[in-house]
């Protein structure tokens, strides 16, 4: 059996949660209580020494500990329907773009939320060590998700998806990183008319309520 360790309001494991059900992979289901602080404590470190989510066990594979991992297990044990690219180009591609939807919108996103929460005091970065935020990295964030925003736009012109021409891990990674941009106060609007247009068309798709 697949277990997952979740926490429901997080972004980071809704990225697995939106791949298991595409793939359509039965598992259950571990809630873990970050806003209490129980990824901090000494028995889901005993699970996972990094104290994160989403982790993955495996029966014959043991514990993935990011998403990174989970997403090329799953590909290569659950190849359809593939979301990473059947051919080198696709691969490529869906690597590229699902690199970049990290670094230039859930990076910027999460340094804006956690260098300027109060709930965050000393927990600027995720992990078991504490590190004090830093607030000119908050502002840095904001201003780079505004052009996180407008890179995808301009991406999704005449596109259905965002890297190749069918559905794959970089929209997922690209939801999830839409979505959660509204703790920092951002969200698509009238300025991106293609961004809005892919997002409702992502919608329709059941996997997205995970």
């Amino acid at each position: 059996m697949i277990i997952l360790y979740d926490c429901a309001t997080a972004p980071s494991p809704r990225r697995a949660r939106i791949l298991l059900a595409e793939k359509g992979i039965a598992h259950e289901t571990v809630q873990v209580d970050l806003v209490r602080g129980e990824q901090l404590g000494e028995a889901y470190r005993a699970i996972n020494p990094q104290c994160t989510v989403p982790a993955l066990r495996t029966e014959e594979d043991g514990l993935l500990t990011d998403n990174a991992a989970i997403a090329a297990w799953l590909e290569a044990r659950f190849p359809e329907p593939p979301l990473l690219g059947r051919t080198p180009a696709e691969k490529a591609e869906i690597a590229s773009w699902n690199w970049r939807v990290e670094f230039e919108g859930l990076m910027p996103i999460a340094e804006a939320m956690r260098n300027s929460s109060p709930a965050m005091a000393d927990r600027a970065l995720p992990g078991p060590m504490n590190y004090a935020q830093i607030p000119e990295l908050a502002q840095r964030g904001l201003a780079r998700v505004q052009h996180f925003f407008q890179t995808l736009n301009d991406r999704l012109a005449g596109r259905e998806f965002i890297a190749t021409d069918r559905f794959s891990l970089t929209d997922i990674t690209a939801v999830v990183a839409v979505d959660f941009a509204r703790v920092v106060r951002i969200k698509p609007g009238e300025q991106h008319p293609e961004l809005v247009r892919w997002r409702a068309a992502m919608g329709e798709r059941p996997s997205m309520s995970r």
